[in-house]
């Protein structure tokens, strides 16, 4: 028998998912007690009941009050205590939660609120280990946020909240709950961290890769390594060469480097690809630096005219002062200097190389990134680096072992020195390196399908924005399309959802979302979800800071959450600065901030240092030493 206590009303109009009822005059007082506990008859984003037989309807409370009137009752009403209900699953009655609908309430059907034991019911058993818990329930403590790892992973996700909402948090208490060993001893995460937050908060599960900017660095971190050699011709070409001019000079780069990639194949055989099946994009050592040297060569040399043999052999170089031709280094990325043409009486006569190559600015391109340091994550990445002859010392496994098969199980590739004009086409190199491997070997033990990988994408409208039609956004459309079948989920991190692709952010099956304050933001998540959810979106400019409205299939219910933060010493590096702090700094009676005393002068040197190293935590490194 159903308590009369939690009776609200009853429907008197049924659309679709929406139902809208006549509340009770019973419940004038807008508040019940339910087994002794109070109850807000009536606020929006509380759960309801419609008992039809055997089952329940559930549903949430979207509208209260005159908008909430039927339009065919708007003139006849005699009050506005009305609510609207959009119902989202049903059950049998002391039996488990399942969404969708069989069948709809009929005029006149009671409606209840749901109470807060009916919930602990609904919402699982926290000792399930396919549940993950987050938090709890914001207006119910007792009742934890849990969130079904299966679906999360696999059916993709996305955590979306305004600057200051709590999102790096919240993706820092995500990734502690799906690394916990004890649960979860073979998970697999991969981070793409644009700004080196996570470092810190994740250390003890771990492993960090990055840029180096200092040799000191070496202690704490991994180096980020991404071979040329494993990019497609595409991917190379737009890290190596940039723009061609025309079709011609780029099929004349892809035969050289089939070429190439053939002579090493020929000299060092490598399992899994022969001469026959072999292509432009097959992950083949090579050296790049010989390539670019022949095709200097054959674009700027001069040579001289009239001698016998081949007009490579003539070639005219200046002389050093130390005697020697200059020649250059292939490996150094230094060009040959060669003499000026020569056309006066008596003198050898020097002229271009016949059949010179057209390709002056992207050789002179590629040469110049051969040249720098910051560049040689891609073009000299150590022990995958390619001698002459294609032979190298560590092959592609041995990177995918460090990415994906370490003692931790959280790899956190900081790409926050990775060079503006590469960042977008590296992030897609790293994503369609990850997702092939585990495509193609979706049958093995080490493949998606038995040990599923879940890529974390950081800052995604900066690389997955619909304005650009860029390789990140390709390759990450494939994943949220394919990926569930091969066991590679994607999670969504951003700050502005109305930026990103819709095509990607409409595949994700789970959402949290944090506070949005922008209006298209919001119109862009709403018409993201699954669910026809209007009155939840709509509370989504007023939660607090650590507070995500979960919604989707890893829930069993849309529900308010307070996530639990991790420590203060275990959070991401992206707290916001403090102007004005009242408290003093330790060791001294000066606060924080602008309180901070200016009797001792500042170290710009410091700072000049560590802007020069590019290493913001220089001076902390010097310190351990």
């Amino acid at each position: 028998m159903l308590s009369d206590d939690s009776y609200l009303g009853d429907v008197q109009d049924v659309s679709g998912t929406n139902v809208s009822i006549s509340m009770s005059t019973k419940s004038l007082t807008g508040f019940v007690y339910i087994d002794g506990q109070g109850y807000r008859a009536g606020q929006i984003g509380s759960f309801v009941r419609i008992p039809i037989g055997f089952e329940n309807l559930f549903g949430i409370i979207s509208q209260v009050g005159a908008s909430a009137v039927p339009e065919a009752r708007a003139e006849v009403s005699e009050n506005n205590r009305w609510m609207t209900v959009q119902l989202i699953g049903e059950g049998p009655r002391n039996g488990s939660f399942q969404r969708g609908l069989s069948q709809y309430p009929t005029i006149g059907d009671k409606v209840h609120l749901v109470s807060e034991k009916e919930l602990k019911d609904i919402y699982g058993q926290p000792d399930k280990p396919y549940f993950v818990k987050l938090g709890h329930i914001s207006n119910a403590e007792s009742i934890p946020a849990l969130v079904d790892v299966n679906k999360l992973v696999t059916r993709h996700s996305a955590v979306v909240g305004t600057t200051g909402s709590g999102k790096s948090t919240t993706v820092a208490s995500l990734m502690n709950a799906l690394s916990d060993k004890s649960k979860y001893p073979s998970a697999r995460i991969v981070m793409l961290d644009l700004h080196g937050e996570y470092g810190r908060a994740l250390r003890d599960r771990a492993n960090v890769f990055k840029i180096l900017g200092n040799p000191s660095e070496t202690k704490v971190d991994r180096q980020l390594l991404i071979p040329f050699w494993a990019l497609n011709f595409d991917e190379l070409c737009l890290v190596a060469f940039g723009e061609f001019g025309n079709e011609k000079d780029r099929n004349i780069v892809m035969e050289r480097v089939f070429k190439y990639k053939l002579d090493s194949l020929v000299k060092c055989p490598r399992k899994g690809v022969t001469k026959d099946t072999l292509s432009v994009d097959s992950p083949v050592p090579f050296s790049l630096h010989d390539l670019w040297y022949e095709l200097y060569v054959e674009t700027f040399a001069t040579y001289y005219r009239g001698r016998n043999g081949d007009p490579k052999d003539n070639l005219a170089y200046e002389v050093g002062s130390d005697g020697k031709e200059l020649k250059g280094n292939s490996q150094l990325g230094l060009p040959p200097t060669f003499k000026n043409i020569v056309t006066d009486a008596g003198a050898d006569k020097i002229g271009y190389l016949p059949g010179a190559l057209s390709l002056g600015k992207q050789v002179l391109l590629l040469g110049t990134k051969l040249r720098i340091p910051r560049y040689d994550f891609i073009f000299r990445p150590e022990k995958f680096l390619p001698k002459s002859d294609g032979e190298i010392a560590s092959d592609i496994d041995e990177l995918l072992r460090e990415w994906m098969g370490t003692d931790h199980p959280i790899s956190i590739l900081d790409l926050s020195g990775v060079p503006a004009d590469t960042l977008q086409t590296t992030i897609g190199v790293l994503l369609r390196l990850l997702y092939e491997a585990v495509f193609w070997g979706r049958d093995l033990s080490q493949g998606g399908r038995h040990r599923p990988l879940l890529l974390v994408m950081e800052e995604a409208h900066i690389y997955l924005n619909d304005r650009e039609k860029n390789m990140a956004s390709a390759i990450v459309r494939r994943i949220v399309k394919e990926g569930r079948k091969y066991g590679v989920g994607a999670m969504i991190v951003s700050q502005r959802p109305s930026e990103i692709d819709s095509t990607i952010l409409s595949q994700c099956g789970t959402f949290f979302a944090l506070r949005l304050t922008n209006a298209s933001d919001r119109s862009h998540i709403s018409s993201a979800m699954s669910d026809n959810l209007d009155g939840l979106t709509g509370m989504l400019p007023i939660l607090r800071t650590g507070e995500a409205i979960i919604l989707g299939e890893s829930v069993k219910l849309p529900m308010r959450t307070t996530i639990e933060p991790p420590p203060k010493n275990r959070r991401p590096d992206s707290q916001d600065p403090i102007v004005y702090d009242e408290i003093p700094l330790e060791d001294t009676e000066y606060p924080g901030g602008w309180g901070i005393s200016n009797e001792v002068a500042p170290r710009y040197d410091e700072l000049v240092e560590a802007w020069r190293a590019q290493n913001p935590k220089i001076s902390r490194i010097k310190e351990d030493d």
